[in-house]
């Protein structure tokens, strides 16, 4: 924020970007917080094997990608195969830097290149759900990733050509609803992670930001559609509530579902979300100039 100059601006800066999170997502209570923010974020849908019965938060869900087979470890409050001996900063460490209490680095699979715009108060919430959960001692299994991708101290180099640190910095010249919507979007649900194509090494092609994609070497999708204000190859002729019912429903203009990873993404994270918040998505969303 360019407030330095001006204190009285500075200081309304702040207060205004301060109760964009604040408000959070309109509940009364950390845990009950961080449960809705833990569904937003994927936390649960990628960290309980569904498809196998998994155990919640217990990992074993396996994703596929050009770099190998990555494998969702054991994130439930277990001391021993889970997060349950991690503190505070060990989980803020790992959501906002990928980098985990034993110092190495975590593959971006994990994706704490979004979650890193997070206000530390919703990082925490999360943590406190988690921490709520029952405990499952079931050990997490080992990623099977080709050489050289399977060596993590690759990460770090990885990290100086595509991770910024955050956190999520309020735009003055935008409203609070569209800040609302670009914090949620870009932070906790991390749309562009799957909407936007990625370089050889996985790194996010920033120029193309939200323009879909036919091939992404993050989680090995064929095809992820474009979600800019395109009038024909995206969702430009959306309205703003229609792409809010989306959002709830996963029912599109068209009278169509949503399917795949995007209709666990709407069952388990969205439309988990309050009015406010989705509408606030939306309002990001529909604000993203068009690319063919």
């Amino acid at each position: 924020m360019a407030y330095d100059k001006y204190f009285p601006g500075w200081v309304l800066g702040v207060v205004v970007a301060s109760s964009v999170f604040v408000q959070s997502v309109n509940v009364s209570s950390s845990v009950t917080k961080g449960r809705v923010l833990a569904h937003a974020a994927g936390c649960i849908s990628c960290h309980t094997d569904t498809e196998n019965n998994g155990q919640l938060l217990a990992g074993g869900k396996r994703f596929k990608t050009p770099f190998g087979t990555f494998v969702a470890p054991n994130i439930s409050p277990d001391k021993k195969h889970g997060i349950g001996s991690w503190s505070n900063r060990d989980f803020n460490r790992a959501m906002t830097k990928g980098v985990s209490p034993e110092n190495s680095h975590y593959f971006p699979i994990f994706p704490y290149t979004s979650f890193t715009l997070m206000d530390a108060d919703d990082i925490k919430s999360i943590k406190e759900y988690i921490f709520s959960l029952p405990a499952i001692p079931k050990p997490s299994e080992a990623h099977k990733l080709l050489f050289p991708f399977n060596f993590r101290s690759i990460q770090y180099f990885w990290k100086l050509l595509y991770f910024s640190h955050g956190p999520y910095k309020f735009d003055s010249k935008k409203t609070q609803t569209w800040n609302r919507g670009a914090y949620l979007s870009r932070g906790v649900v991390h749309c562009q992670e799957c909407h936007t194509r990625r370089t050889i090494l996985g790194g996010l092609k920033i120029q193309f930001g939200y323009a879909g994609v036919s091939e992404n070497t993050s989680v090995g999708a064929s095809y992820i559609p474009n979600i800019t204000s395109h009038p024909s190859r995206g969702i430009g002729s959306w309205s703003l509530q229609q792409l809010v019912n989306y959002l709830e429903s996963g029912e599109d203009p068209t009278g169509d579902f949503a399917g795949g990873s995007m209709a666990e993404v709407i069952e388990k994270g969205t439309s988990k979300l309050s009015p406010e918040d989705r509408n606030a998505i939306a309002v990001f969303i529909k604000s993203i100039r068009p690319l063919p």
